[in-house]
């Protein structure tokens, strides 16, 4: 018999705050954190804007000394970990290490190292590349590295999914502890490629939104939507056995009653035109949940602002639910934050969590002008929503046909 499974911990950086508590204060504010790129000179690219996180101290967050041994994107997973771990109420010296774990993945790792020693390579030869510019750059050191600064010693691994990557770290991590591998888990996602690599190679696949106003850069399901807008950071959360949180006397914030992973097996880019993979990990993880498509409350789309996810994704929602589509609530986090990448499903699934919790669903921020013919469901554009939510799915849909959906409950006991 499979093991339930409760989420008692948050942890984010993200580009509208580098905490939960601040998050998810820009969250209920309709912050948008997108403007323009202050890390390299963007006069020879098209795209000139991101969300950039702001006001980040790693010294603050780690010792100093483990901070440098870290790229960005391992350094917020760290800190989003450390931020889940404090808020779990979790005292690793009390428990198992063999029994906690560790699943964070990164789509990409870090492209700034390879800009910074590639440089080297070419201008002071091969000999000046710094001794540790492999394990900065790799994508599992954020898993690696969590564990070193907690003491988890349990099944340390790393999902690289491109942008479904936070989901299914978090979904595969749901599995270790339904089928007793471990009894808690820290997982989730982390990215920081906001550097001319990155940029110029989103820009190159035409992905990337290339307005000027940051207000209507990242506009999902809007019929002006041009591209997504890079973001990065890190969501990183708690999961445990629930007898484990019961015992130790934990506050849940909800429980984790289902996952599905498929892939399309269509297209390196691009998400399957009639929505079916998508589909399918929806209908997957409604089915493990026990519940009806009708029970489901609110979705949180991938909701990446370019033309043909919003629109596939959107059939993709009709095939899951069929008529209760009409009645659930669907929104997009990236539309403030945009594009984590391999982040975007750690961070959504805390938006999940704190929308069960406060009975809050967000607005779609800065999209106005919706195209019924192509999107045609309830996008929460112009308002927030505030209704008791029990059950909602959150969708990540990844280059390469990626497809990863969670379904999280209200706890019940």
């Amino acid at each position: 018999m499979k093991r339930r499974v409760v989420v008692t911990g948050l942890g984010a950086v993200t580009p509208i705050g580098n905490t939960v508590e601040e998050f998810w204060s820009g969250i209920k504010e309709g912050k948008v954190g997108i403007g323009e790129i202050t890390r390299f000179d963007t006069a020879d690219y098209k795209v000139k804007l991101a969300a950039e996180v702001k006001g980040f101290n790693a010294k603050e967050r780690m010792d100093a000394k483990s901070a440098k041994r870290m790229e960005p994107f391992a350094q917020y997973a760290v800190a989003a970990a450390k931020e889940a771990y404090e808020d779990s109420g979790l005292d690793i010296e009390k428990e198992d290490p063999f029994r906690a774990g560790v699943i964070v993945g990164s789509g990409i790792g870090s492209l700034e190292t390879v800009e910074r020693e590639y440089t080297k390579i070419q201008t002071k030869g091969p000999g000046k590349v710094h001794p540790l510019m492999v394990p900065l750059m790799i994508s599992n050191m954020a898993a690696g590295n969590i564990s070193i600064q907690l003491g988890f010693k349990g099944k340390c691994t790393n999902v690289v999914t491109a942008c479904a990557s936070g989901t299914n770290s978090i979904g595969d991590a749901f599995r270790a502890i339904q089928y007793d591998d471990a009894d808690i888990m820290i997982a989730g996602g982390c990215e920081s490629c906001i550097c001319p690599t990155g940029v110029a190679g989103f820009t190159a696949l035409t992905a990337l939104s290339t307005s000027a106003d940051p207000k209507r850069a990242s506009i999902p399901f809007d019929r002006a939507r041009d591209g997504f807008v890079l973001g990065e950071g890190a969501g990183v959360v708690v999961l445990e056995e629930l007898e484990h949180a019961k015992a130790r006397g934990a506050k849940i914030y909800a429980e984790v009653a289902g996952y599905g992973a498929t892939g399309d097996a269509y297209h390196i880019t691009s998400p399957a035109e009639d929505g079916s993979g998508a589909a399918k990990a929806m209908t997957l993880a409604i089915e493990e949940g026990g519940i009806e498509p009708s029970q489901v409350d609110y979705i949180n789309a991938h909701g990446t602002s370019t033309h043909h996810n919003d629109l596939f994704e959107t059939r993709a929602i009709h095939l899951a639910l069929g008529d209760a589509a009409k009645d659930v609530v669907v929104n997009s986090t990236k539309s403030m934050i945009g594009h984590l990448l391999g982040a975007a499903g750690g961070v959504e699934f805390i938006v999940c969590a704190k929308s069960i919790q406060d009975g809050f669903i967000h607005q779609t921020v800065g999209t106005k002008d919706i195209d019924p013919e192509e999107c045609d469901l309830n996008y929460a554009a112009g308002a927030p929503v505030t209704k008791e939510v029990r059950c909602v799915l959150t969708n990540s849909l990844g280059f390469g046909g990626h497809n990863a959906t969670l379904l999280l409950k209200k706890y019940e006991a």
